[in-house]
């Protein structure tokens, strides 16, 4: 079993390669971070194509869901982006909080801090600032942020309660969080728990879905709901990697990926849009992904 800091190399070196490689190529494997697919040619990611404030520059396919889109972010917001890669959700944000909002991306690879910073340059935003970072001891002072985003990332990281705590920490009294992450059903095979690939693959770090919501519990969150569930299935020609046809049955049969979105807030005074107060209506008006109570659709 590797180390924490150990993981954080792996990472970080994966992510700093994966920063020049091609969006479509990121989509088709597990976060850039495998073999690429010849089945699919989408396996996590979601289409920010029609999000407002979206910027292909910015988008290297590596997210497992619509964080932003989910976030409630007001104008004049403070948003703060955990992994924020090549700007992508950043850049969504600022178009939700406005010339008078601020976005802060935090990221612990170089390379893609620099990808991102290009990036607002040649968007002259004077809003936006990214920020190099460990998201399991933020570089931001405390009640910061009205908003805490995050795409995919925190499965990656050896110490999540950890960053639940920082959230919690660095939120206001009337803020809130919204993040997608990919989380389990059952256990994974010790072949693809013990590689390197399929950690920064966004697999082998995820943990399961009710350890993960008590670790947002455990830190303090009030409110806590799931915005949207999809199942992530792995290709067969990348599992042949790592697992025997008889293994990757039993896999396929017993084992559940799931990329979340969840949201929760720290608590305090009332926020400004509380989740629980919105009509159907006033979130479909926001978001034409939501997903209606017992419409079978998550």
């Amino acid at each position: 079993m590797k180390t924490p800091e150990e993981i954080k190399n792996i990472v970080r070196k994966k992510y700093s390669e994966i920063a020049d490689k091609d969006q479509l190529l990121n989509a088709a494997s597990c976060c850039g971070a495998t073999d690429v697919s010849q089945e699919v040619y989408n396996i996590m990611t979601d289409d920010y194509s029609e999000v407002g404030g979206y910027n292909q520059d910015a988008d290297l396919g590596l997210g497992c869901g619509l964080p932003t889109k989910f976030a409630l972010i007001q104008k004049g917001d403070t948003v703060i982006d955990l992994g924020s890669g090549a700007g992508n959700d950043c850049f969504v944000a600022r178009h939700e909080t406005g010339e008078k909002g601020k976005v802060l991306g935090i990221d612990f690879t170089e390379k893609m801090i620099a990808k991102a910073r290009q990036n607002a340059e040649k968007l002259n935003f004077n809003n936006v600032e990214f920020r190099q970072g460990d998201i399991e001891d933020m570089p931001v002072s405390d009640n910061m942020a009205d908003v805490i985003v995050s795409n995919c990332v925190l499965n990656l990281v050896p110490d999540k309660e950890k960053v639940f705590k920082e959230i919690f920490r660095v939120l206001k009294d009337t803020g809130h969080f919204s993040i997608s992450d990919i989380v389990l059903e059952g256990d994974l095979p010790e072949e693809l728990k013990q590689d390197a690939e399929m950690y920064a693959g966004c697999v082998s770090g995820a943990i399961k879905k009710e350890e993960y919501l008590h670790f947002i519990k455990k830190a303090g969150f009030k409110n806590i709901k799931i915005q949207k569930q999809k199942p992530i299935n792995i290709p067969k020609d990348i599992l042949e990697k790592y697992l025997s046809v008889e293994n990757i049955e039993t896999f396929n049969k017993s084992m559940g990926i799931y990329s979340i979105t969840v949201y929760g807030e720290k608590g305090g005074k009332k926020p400004k849009k509380n989740l629980a107060d919105l009509t159907v209506k006033d979130v479909r008006e926001k978001n034409s992904d939501y997903c209606e109570p017992g419409s079978g659709c998550c």
